[in-house]
């Protein structure tokens, strides 16, 4: 059974940065498209960023040019580089497939920017 775990939350001071990670398990990992999504209290969880399994990336406006995602297939695991947070970016930050996200949601990791 497919399975995604997520890390490197945490509290940070608006303008810092955080680098998460996604560890995935149970499916073939190299030919699937990959993503970061996101949910804050009281929203819908929305898609941050996603990138191909050749590397082609594509991300939402609102992190345009301050997150980066990469991924290391060797590893099974999708990476995102967060930098320039700001408090609107507080919430839980979960890795799935791209466009449609299939697999079981992990817990996914906690990000709080405090202003």
């Amino acid at each position: 059974q497919a399975q995604l775990v997520e890390s490197g939350g945490g509290l940070v001071q608006t303008g810092g940065s955080l680098r998460l990670s996604c560890v995935g398990s149970g499916i073939v990992f190299s030919i699937n498209a990959m993503g970061w999504y996101r949910q804050a209290p009281g929203n819908q969880r929305e898609l941050v960023a996603g990138i191909r399994s050749g590397g082609f990336t594509n991300y939402a406006s609102f992190v345009k040019g301050r997150f980066s995602i990469s991924r290391d297939n060797a590893k099974n695991t999708v990476y995102l580089q967060m930098n320039s947070l700001k408090p609107e970016d507080t919430a839980v930050y979960y890795c799935n497939l791209v466009p449609t996200p299939y697999l079981d949601w992990g817990q996914g990791t906690q990000v709080t920017v405090s202003s």
